[in-house]
């Protein structure tokens, strides 16, 4: 009974979730649902406005004209890092991936999750014009003309910035940082037939 009882809770240990972070509310917080709105023209602001660092998590990433932006921020001499799904930005798919590789703005893919479901920009995370883009908005032109979709950039709350820059950082320490598009790690293993269960690509 003891060796049960400890075999059922040892997965509920590994699962257990970590506490929630409560913060202050405070700042501004810019609202856009798409398709009424333009969630793009917002991010693009948002990124012609930056003037130190740019750092994207984002599960899709095939808008031509964000990537074209954060391109041109990095020209300017933004730092701009980009983090992506593995499985979901392959070279077959529309993703933008080689350009920014091609224009070294430096790409990692996250492997670990079944998805690496985040869409998040930071612009300027250790000024005072810190901002957080959040929402349900991927990076596509299906989520700017298509789909049903929210976009929130939330600005003075510095604790909101500390808390999704360390929430970036801990996903960058086990992304991959690649070198070429020989470096994309193989797919993950399909279980019966089948590639694991994912959410649809829009």
């Amino acid at each position: 009974m003891v060796g049960l009882a400890l075999a059922v809770a040892a997965p509920a240990r590994a699962l257990a979730p970590e506490a929630p972070i409560n913060l202050v509310a405070t700042g501004t917080v810019e609202v856009v649902f798409s398709p009424w709105g333009d969630a793009e023209s917002v991010l693009l602001k948002a990124i012609d406005d930056s003037r130190e660092q740019i750092l994207v998590q984002a599960y899709l990433f095939t808008s031509k004209p964000l990537a074209r932006a954060l391109i041109a921020a990095h020209r300017r001499g933004v730092r701009v890092e980009v983090m992506l799904d593995a499985e979901s930005n392959r070279a077959a798919s529309a993703s933008r991936l080689p350009d920014f590789m091609a224009a070294g703005v430096p790409v990692l893919v996250e492997t670990r999750h079944n998805i690496a479901h985040n869409k998040v920009m930071l612009f300027d995370p250790a000024t005072s014009r810190a901002a957080v883009a959040t929402g349900s908005y991927n990076f596509t032109r299906a989520a700017r003309v298509a789909n049903a979709e929210n976009l929130l950039i939330l600005r003075g709350n510095p604790a909101l910035v500390r808390a999704y820059l360390g929430n970036w950082r801990r996903h960058k320490a086990e992304a991959q940082l690649l070198h070429s598009l020989d470096e994309l790690p193989g797919r993950k293993r399909k279980e019966n037939g089948r590639e694991p269960d994912r959410a649809p690509a829009d």
